[in-house]
């Protein structure tokens, strides 16, 4: 099967096309035929060993075997099923998130069906189901599960452009909360269109110095801190970055001093975000931003687009 592969850290010519054996499902495994994926900055990330604390994980020198192949949202079709497998059926179309295990940027992904995975709407194409994945439910863990927002709180999106951004402001916006948004002009329209009651470009704007106040600051993209959101935040709010090992610190420490405070973790289990997102899909009431579309065979030049830091929500890979 063709897939792409790493076996160095570093810039996106690393990424070289292969041809890998076809994996066969075992146990409660099924097996996927992967038709879209997507390049995240999560993966750009660990194409490049960074953060430098990741290389635990990823392997210290160089990538290690099993996540020499990214991709981590895909959607596509069960192609065959392992001996203990009965959740699914042959044919049925699906999307997901592969976690740890990684490896969508290939014709073929085998995973168990208790991973998160579920079957797409009938209105739904690969590529929207794909590109909806990892974004809008990282925004539900951090939205719903740490900060529980609920009607009438003021919540602030930074990087409201982004994939989980664009996810977070109509999240946010759902549960009947006031939302604003920090993005770029270009983008501002879109951020406002998604429900954004306020949006602050960014490049002309201090969004610190506005006089606003929020009970939860969301850093999709991590671009803030929390000393300089701590002024916007209201006595008891919290501020939510997604990445920065620092972070993790400064939760433990808030807990205890009071005050607002950093809260942090990581979606892994998207089980129960899926189901909702899976709803919203099938009744219409999420929009999924794509911005570029690629082949695989042309993955190292999406790769370098997201590097860019000009991605406006998801950048989607075709394989089929």
């Amino acid at each position: 099967m063709r897939a792409v592969m790493f076996q160095a850290y570093g810039p996106p010519e690393v990424l070289t096309p292969v041809d890998l054996p076809k994996p066969l499902p075992r146990g409660d495994q099924v097996q996927v035929q992967v038709h879209t994926t997507t390049v995240t900055s999560a993966e750009c990330g660990m194409r490049r060993g960074e953060p430098r604390w990741g290389r635990l994980i990823l392997g210290p020198l160089r990538p290690r075997k099993g996540v020499r192949v990214l991709g981590l949202e895909f959607a596509g079709q069960v192609t065959a099923l392992g001996p203990a497998a009965s959740r699914y059926e042959i044919g049925d179309r699906v999307f997901g998130f592969t976690g740890f295990g990684v490896g969508a940027n290939a014709e073929y992904k085998c995973l168990s069906e208790r991973a998160s995975l579920t079957t797409m709407p009938a209105n739904v194409s690969y590529a929207q189901a794909a590109a909806s994945v990892d974004g809008f439910t990282t925004a539900w863990y951090f939205l719903r599960e740490l900060a529980q927002v609920r009607k009438g709180h003021r919540v602030l999106v930074i990087g409201g452009s982004g994939s989980i951004g664009t996810y977070a402001v109509q999240l946010a916006r759902r549960t009947g909360a006031v939302v604003h948004a920090v993005c770029s002009g270009r983008n501002a329209e879109l951020v406002d269109s998604l429900g954004a009651e306020r949006v602050y470009d960014y490049t002309v704007e201090d969004f610190t110095a506005g006089g606003e106040r929020y009970d939860v600051v969301f850093d999709t993209v991590g671009r803030s801190s929390f000393a300089r959101c701590r002024a916007v935040l209201a006595p008891h709010g919290c501020y939510l970055p997604t990445t920065g090992l620092v972070n993790n610190v400064l939760a433990l420490r808030t807990a205890i001093t009071g005050g607002p405070r950093v809260r942090t973790g990581m979606s892994v289990r998207k089980h129960a975000a899926l189901a909702e997102l899976r709803d919203l899909l099938a009744r219409d009431e999420l929009r999924v931003i794509i911005d570029r579309s690629y082949p695989l065979a042309d993955l190292a030049e999406a790769h370098r687009y997201v590097d860019s830091g000009h991605k406006t929500g998801n950048v989607v890979i075709t394989l089929t």
